[in-house]
């Protein structure tokens, strides 16, 4: 087996409107079952996902919320309109979004944005990366795979690292219950979560700051597939999420 990861050069800055697809393949030769892994940052510019704080009208809870951690009251409200549910308050606020990914801010960054400015995540990763995808597709005439990334930190650890919010024609996660191991035990409850691992291996390409490269293409995984696939696959089910359960009841004991 053999795994490659490279950079598509020459990525103008992104705006509204810009054919990502058509970008990509204007700076790269592309190869049946290439996975072109993009930053979100770029999906989100093209899809016109920015908005301004000073737009934005605080309520009553995002001033409490802003004064327990000194933030803008208007980045708090920002960052409510755009979650389904707070899971902490402080010192960090931690947010279900509305499509489901568990993260700081609810994705909303000032980096790498016009000055006055915020960037959100795409609105709706699968559907992007299902767009990139296609049109990919219909300008090079490759079967290709799309991940759309966004850098997050992890529970128990130290650093971010980039994560799968959005795919396209390949799993987020592959099954390995049924399978064997090394000495014929049935494998019963393992599962990898291939979106996440391709898109940590991207982030060390992608870079952060001012030196970054947004488009990464990953070769040899032989994974895609024509079914529908979703990063929803690696949302845990709520019954099944002990440290949601857990912030929840931690929430209330202090309410």
């Amino acid at each position: 087996m053999k795994l490659e990861a490279f950079t598509v050069d020459n990525i103008p800055l992104i705006k509204k409107g810009d054919d990502l697809a058509e970008i990509i393949s204007n700076n790269i030769e592309l190869d049946d079952g290439d996975i072109a892994v993009i930053a979100s940052t770029i999906v989100a510019k093209s899809e016109g996902q920015v908005f301004k704080l000073e737009d934005i009208n605080p309520s009553e809870n995002a001033v409490r919320i802003a004064n327990k951690n000194r933030f803008n009251p208007a980045f708090v409200q920002a960052v409510l309109n755009r979650s389904r549910e707070c899971l902490v308050e402080s010192p960090i606020m931690l947010v279900e979004t509305y499509n489901g990914n568990v993260c700081i801010n609810a994705g909303i960054d000032d980096s790498n944005i016009e000055k006055g400015f915020i960037l959100d995540l795409p609105e709706n990763p699968d559907e992007s990366a299902e767009l990139i995808g296609s049109r990919l597709k219909e300008l090079t005439g490759k079967q290709l795979g799309v991940i759309i990334t966004d850098t997050n930190g992890r529970a128990f650890k130290t650093g971010q690292t980039g994560v799968a919010v959005g795919v396209y024609q390949l799993p987020a996660i592959k099954n390995w219950r049924g399978e064997t191991d090394l000495y014929g035990h049935a494998l019963e409850i393992t599962e990898e979560a291939v979106a996440d691992e391709i898109a940590g291996t991207a982030n060390l390409l992608m870079g952060e700051g001012d030196g970054g490269n947004p488009v990464i293409i990953v070769r040899g995984m032989n994974i895609l597939t024509e079914e529908k696939r979703t990063v929803k696959e690696m949302h845990r089910p709520d019954d099944e999420d002990i440290i949601k359960k857990g912030l929840r009841c931690l929430n209330q004991s202090n309410s």
